[in-house]
């Protein structure tokens, strides 16, 4: 699936959207550059979610955990993982087989542990259709 958004709002609401359909232990792993609009997205998925609190990426804690939604959700910024192993050290495991949702930023530098069932979200930038043109891919992985 390809979904274009043509604002932050709009990406948010693509977020929103997922968010209210979310189910308990599905993991969404994202890619992306610097600056796509990851963090908008998941700002939105958490809206989805019911959690009012503000939500940020959790680059320099690797999780952040929001439980006051209809579901807790598992954010994650794996960027600054230089080994995979890292992840087992925080308990990744337990979140993986939560009651909850993960959302994890930067997957790629830790596909080798990803679960076989995921959902992938790759946000890119075009900026000959605009600066806040965003196109997001979402496939599921099985």
């Amino acid at each position: 699936m390809i979904i274009e958004t043509f604002s932050a709002e709009e990406t948010f609401a693509c977020g929103y959207e997922f968010g209210q359909k979310a189910e308990a232990g599905q993991v969404f792993c994202f890619y992306g550059d610097l600056g796509v609009g990851k963090t908008v997205f998941t700002q939105g998925f958490a809206k989805g979610l019911g959690i009012e609190e503000p939500v940020s990426s959790p680059t320099f804690t690797i999780v952040q955990v929001y439980e006051e939604g209809r579901l807790p959700l598992y954010h994650f910024d794996v960027y600054r993982i230089s080994d995979p192993d890292e992840m087992y050290e925080i308990g990744f495991d337990d979140y993986i087989e939560g009651e909850g949702v993960c959302f994890i930023e930067w997957a790629e530098l830790i596909e080798e542990i990803l679960p076989e069932e995921r959902t992938e979200i790759i946000i890119e930038k075009d900026l000959s259709r605009g600066y806040d043109y965003r196109q997001i891919t979402i496939r599921e992985v099985k």
